[in-house]
């Protein structure tokens, strides 16, 4: 709450500077106020208005209150009632679909190996989103996604019986499901938890601070302790937006953006260990991958990245991050 007086004060005092707001970039996101997501989201405004001496700064459209799921909010991004959005992978791979292959099913491991494809693809990755119609303005990942059920699951055929929520309409989740044997029910992300009330559903996928911050997680007794994947997230603004913008302001936005998502990115890492933690002492049981099922959770997700090949990436980008990622951890480079 301070950082938004904060705010408030910074745009007054400038005003009576003299110094009118001309920019008003009108940003939505699926992410709750309160949430990291937008603390370090109205962080960043007001470091951009105090740059760029109040002549930009972002209008803050939380929980999905402006454009509804991520698909309508890209929607009203093209037509001009918004003008940037935080996104999971489900938005990003609709501007650029390739880069699916970073959250697809059982890749990375842990926060290093994250990192290094960033730093090894992020160039490529941008390129795609402009060639979409966007920006990039910084990576702003998730996390990692547990399943969590209501019975135990310690064994990938333990998995078969669930009655499991699958994002509608993400084909990295159908992917990653088909090759474990599930058939899981597509829904709207609005109506999980509605559906894990009624019992329609009793189990769903997304990462443990999602999980307590949506409350999803008081209607599930287990969380799987194997990731499923790591989820990207991103904040994008359109490019045709952004190009009309004057050069500094576009520099200050750029600049500014990667500073800020690289310390939401360690503090979603942070929140989604805590969680676990919080649910921990509130009755949820974590079950443990025994050891001898991890051969066979790779192998389920190499079936299924092989799925998608052709479909979101190529299997030239694949063969290029599995061969980079086997080349990082050959040289004992990884660490949690």
């Amino acid at each position: 709450m301070k950082n938004v007086f904060s705010v408030f004060s910074l745009g007054f005092i400038l005003v009576q500077l003299g110094f009118a707001q001309q920019y008003t970039i009108k940003f939505g996101t699926l992410a709750p106020e309160g949430s990291s997501w937008m603390v370090v989201m109205r962080q960043y405004d007001a470091a951009v208005r105090k740059e760029s001496g109040g002549r930009i700064g972002f209008r803050m459209y939380a929980g999905g209150i402006q454009g509804g799921d991520e698909k309508s909010m890209l929607r009203k991004i093209r037509i001009g009632q918004l003008q940037s959005g935080g996104f999971t992978g489900v938005g990003l791979g609709e501007i650029a679909p390739e880069v699916r292959v970073l959250d697809s099913p059982f890749l990375v491991k842990n926060h290093a190996e994250m990192d290094f494809l960033y730093a090894q693809f992020g160039k490529e990755f941008e390129a795609a989103f402009e060639e979409g119609g966007f920006v990039f303005l910084g990576w702003a990942e998730v996390g990692n996604v547990n399943i969590f059920t209501n019975s135990p699951v310690r064994t990938p055929d333990d998995l078969k019986g669930i009655k499991i929520w699958t994002w509608e309409g993400d084909p990295v989740a159908q992917a990653a499901f088909q090759a474990l044997g599930i058939h899981p029910i597509p829904l709207s992300i609005d109506n999980v938890l509605t559906s894990l009330q009624t019992g329609m559903i009793d189990a769903f996928y997304c990462s443990p601070y999602a999980a307590t911050v949506l409350q999803w997680y008081i209607r599930v007794k287990y969380m799987v302790d194997y990731p499923l994947a790591v989820s990207v997230g991103a904040v994008l603004i359109s490019k045709k937006y952004f190009d009309s913008l004057p050069q500094d302001l576009q520099e200050i936005l750029v600049r500014t953006g990667r500073t800020f998502m690289a310390k939401l990115t360690q503090i979603n890492r942070e929140d989604n260990r805590k969680a676990i933690e919080a649910m921990k002492e509130r009755g949820i049981t974590v079950v443990k991958a025994d050891p001898k099922d991890v051969p066979r959770y790779n192998r389920i997700g190499t079936e299924a990245r092989r799925l998608l090949m052709g479909k979101l990436y190529s299997e030239d980008l694949l063969n290029r991050v599995e061969g980079a990622l086997a080349e990082f951890r050959r040289n004992g480079k990884e660490s949690q």
